[in-house]
């Protein structure tokens, strides 16, 4: 396929194969995994305990020394590996609806490409491939079709059969980027943005420098949504204001999470938008100065908006949910050390995970870089240390998951000097 497709939204362009041999190659690991988590291959015994990157390369699989925890590398083709951002859903039943897959990136040298991942037998195989490599990460469960997009246009591929379609093809100079798909996947969502911001970006490539300029520029950005059948755009809400991080609730086709971008300490961040009658919904309002909230993301059932709450920044931390419906706010408190940049929650909603943070980052944390379990109890979290990251460079963001058995967190990271992807079950083995 060449770099840019001209084609009508709807046609079939290809069937992508696995990938070529110039391209990040496909693997099937060594029979070491199980049903969904990978299984060590003998008794714990036969498992090596080690520092958590304290050699390069790591086995396969270890204990880690510092929690008791299995750690075992997912991804293990050649090249490097990242798994989705964290509130982004990876994951892929099987096609007679047992095991689970997960789709994640990996480095080619066409560029990012998308690839699906078998955690049952670690099997990986190359879904996309685009000259200029691909952005967007988007599975919609029930098609079983990845959607992303390669410069001006979107596509969707089906992961059993690589049938690739073009959905919509953008206008010329229509600088838009999709990312979310509704929840009966009838309807993909994205920002337009505009030349102004383009030229912001090309001037200031770093986030330190590019942040707040964006914020103070106060460009109009659009939302749009694209009828994945009928390949039609509509745009649906702007403002002069930096429009980002677009989620849909997982229940409710209507519903769209979306945030004021820029430094959160002057932005009221986390908004919702009825597509149905229109009416924007503000989530939570800053009640002092310097209270900042963000990196927010829904509950399964689609009823609680959770974000990371600090009151004020950098000196209290909450995990806070809102109940869209009632009104209820929950603030779970924890320690400094173990605030995370990003959480998550287990598929039966009981428990969260966090990816911690170096000392660097917002909670300016002493002991914070480890992957975390958090069970609630009362007005707090108790946290469980899984996976000492003290190797780990956070410029990369582990942006954790929990795999769709509930019995893993699935983490990237870099200790081992690349970004590859990693679980790590929550039984600490022997229990």
């Amino acid at each position: 396929m060449s770099a840019v497709l001209v084609a009508l939204p709807g046609w079939i362009v290809s069937c992508v194969a696995t990938s070529s041999a110039s391209a990040q190659s496909p693997t099937r690991a060594a029979p070491t995994a199980g049903r969904m988590g990978p299984r060590p291959t003998g008794s714990p015994d036969t498992i090596p305990t080690l520092e958590t990157g304290g050699r390069i390369p790591m086995p396969p699989e270890w204990i880690d020394r510092d929690t008791g925890h299995r750690v075992v590398r997912l991804t293990r083709s050649r090249g490097a590996s990242r798994s989705f951002y964290f509130h982004n859903d990876p994951f892929l039943a099987g096609r007679d609806g047992t095991g689970e897959s997960m789709v994640y990136y990996g480095d080619t040298p066409q560029g990012p490409q998308l690839f699906l991942l078998d955690l049952g037998t670690l099997e990986s195989r190359q879904l996309t491939q685009h000259p200029r490599g691909v952005s967007g990460e988007i599975v919609g469960r029930r098609r079983r079709s990845v959607f992303y997009q390669a410069r001006d246009a979107v596509f969707s591929t089906d992961v059993d059969t690589g049938e690739t379609r073009v959905v919509y093809v953008f206008p010329t100079d229509y600088l838009g980027h999709i990312s979310t798909l509704n929840a009966d996947e009838t309807l993909l969502a994205g920002v337009k943005t505009t030349p102004e911001e383009r030229e912001i970006l090309r001037r200031n490539p770093g986030k330190g420098s590019y942040f707040e300029k964006i914020f103070e520029a106060h460009l109009p950005h659009t939302i749009f949504t694209i009828d994945v059948d009928r390949g039609t755009l509509a745009e649906v809400h702007e403002e002069r204001a930096w429009l980002n991080h677009l989620q849909f609730s997982p229940t409710r086709p209507d519903l769209l999470m979306y945030c004021h971008e820029g430094p959160w300490h002057l932005v009221d961040r986390i908004w919702t938008l009825d597509l149905a009658t229109g009416d924007v919904t503000k989530i939570h309002e800053r009640t002092v100065d310097r209270e900042i909230a963000g990196h927010e993301f829904w509950s399964r059932d689609g009823n609680t908006i959770w974000y990371d709450l600090q009151i004020p920044r950098g000196v209290t931390f909450f995990l806070a949910g809102d109940d869209i419906s009632t009104g209820t706010r929950t603030r779970y408190r924890m320690t400094r050390d173990e605030w995370s940049i990003h959480f998550a929650i287990s598929p039966d909603q009981t428990l969260f995970a966090g990816d911690g943070g170096d000392s660097t980052q917002v909670a300016e944390a002493h002991d914070g870089m480890w992957i975390y379990l958090f069970r609630p109890a009362g007005d707090h979290l108790v946290s469980e240390r899984l996976v000492n990251m003290s190797h780990q460079d956070y410029d990369l963001e582990p942006n954790v998951h929990f795999s769709p058995d509930g019995k893993s967190v699935i983490f990237r990271a870099n200790f081992e000097g690349e970004s590859q992807v990693y679980a790590v079950s929550i039984a600490a083995e022997g229990h």
